[in-house]
């Protein structure tokens, strides 16, 4: 079960990405965590990542794939996994193609854009116990306030509004493409892989599961 959430910022993927680990027992592979862990174990590739890092440099695509590749070579891949974060752009997908890592199933979580902002731009946080309040879905009992020290509520830079439809217009920019490219691929091998699904990604946090769930249970 090689796995990958597709779906931009705020739609829910880690929420569901914790409850596909846990129900089919997969590893969740960031690319964050590749890179940490290939830095921490000092492997060649991990020296090699950390001069790159060192300097303040983005992490080339072909090495990013030899990352993928040492890492689902791991114990705890041998019954799949979940790619989280990568690829983000065709080039990264084609690389990944090129390199004979082969998805079984790309599920794309679909939420549109105003939905997103009225999901994020509506958290405030207490910055002292990490409470987090939304003005819908959970305000606090006093506007503005902390329901614990009453002390004032702040909104993190990156729930402020503007900020938002920033990272959702690089995600249509970069990171949609994605979309197409994997919708023709599946198109074009039927009865190969990777399959291609997308579901919408409003509704409750369960609701959303359930249907991913049905997906996966059917293989």
């Amino acid at each position: 079960m090689r796995l990958m959430l597709l779906g931009c910022p705020g739609a829910g993927k880690g929420t569901q990405a914790l409850f596909i680990k846990e129900r089919y027992g997969i590893p969740q592979i960031s690319t964050g965590e590749m890179l940490r862990a290939a830095v921490a174990a000092g492997t060649p590739l991990g020296l090699k990542v950390k001069s790159i890092m060192d300097a303040g440099q983005l992490v080339p695509d072909h090495i990013m794939i030899d990352l993928v590749n040492e890492r689902i070579k791991e114990p705890d891949c041998e019954h799949g996994f979940l790619l989280d974060g990568f690829p983000r752009t065709i080039p990264q997908a084609e690389a990944l193609a090129a390199a004979n890592i082969v998805l079984d199933d790309i599920i794309e979580i679909v939420v549109e854009d105003e939905e997103i902002v009225k999901r994020m731009a509506g958290r405030w946080t207490h910055s002292a116990s990490g409470r987090v309040y939304h003005e819908i879905y959970n305000p606090p009992q006093q506007p503005g306030k902390d329901d614990v020290t009453q002390e004032s509520l702040i909104q993190r830079e990156d729930d402020k509004e503007e900020t938002v439809r920033r990272r959702l217009a690089v995600y249509h920019q970069q990171t949609k493409p994605l979309v197409d490219y994997y919708q023709t691929l599946s198109q074009n091998n039927k009865n190969q892989r990777p399959r291609y699904f997308s579901i919408s990604g409003e509704g409750s946090v369960d609701e959303v599961k359930q249907k991913i769930f049905s997906i996966l249970d059917a293989e």
